[in-house]
C-alpha cells in the first residue's frame, strides 16, 4: 500500500504562543494579504491539545480541514467536531476558537476575506477547563 504525505505545503513559522495554547501550531502563510484581492489564506498545523484564543475576523473566515480530528467552537454554543474535508463558515465578528483533539495532529487550511475590515482579532485563552469538557 502506497503511502502519502498529507502535509502538502511546508510546515511553517511556529504560530506566536501568546495566541495559541495547549501545544505548538505552525502557520504557513499560502497568500499573503498584500493586494486587492483583499484576502490571506494559510495552512495552519496543531499539535494535539493545542488550540487558538478565542478571537473574532472582522471580514468572516473560512476553515477546510485537510487532515486530523480537531474542534471549532463558538461563544456560547457546543463545539463542533471537525475532520478532514469538513468546511466551516465562521461570520464576520463571531467569537470563536478551534484546534485540536487531545490524541490528534490537526490541519486545516484558514481563508481571511475581505481583509479591509481588518483580519483577527486576538482574545483570552481558551482555559483547560473549557477545552477538557468538550
Amino acid at each position: 500500500m502506497e503511502t502519502f504525505n498529507q502535509n502538502i505545503f511546508p510546515k511553517g513559522e511556529k504560530a506566536p504562543s501568546e495566541y495559541f495554547s495547549g501545544g505548538t501550531a505552525w502557520v504557513k502563510i499560502l497568500k499573503p494579504n498584500e493586494d486587492e484581492l483583499h484576502c490571506q489564506i494559510g495552512n495552519v498545523i496543531f499539535e494535539p491539545k493545542c488550540r487558538n484564543n478565542w478571537h473574532t475576523h472582522d471580514g468572516g473566515q473560512i476553515l477546510i480541514v485537510t487532515s486530523g480530528t480537531g474542534f471549532y467552537q463558538e461563544k456560547g454554543k457546543p463545539a463542533q467536531v471537525l475532520k478532514e474535508g469538513d468546511v466551516v463558515n465562521i461570520l464576520p465578528n463571531v467569537i470563536h476558537w478551534h484546534g485540536a483533539g487531545p490524541e490528534s495532529e490537526f490541519t486545516h487550511i484558514a481563508i481571511n476575506p475581505n481583509t479591509q475590515n481588518g483580519v483577527v482579532n486576538w482574545l483570552e485563552p481558551v482555559t483547560d477547563e473549557e477545552y477538557n469538557n468538550l
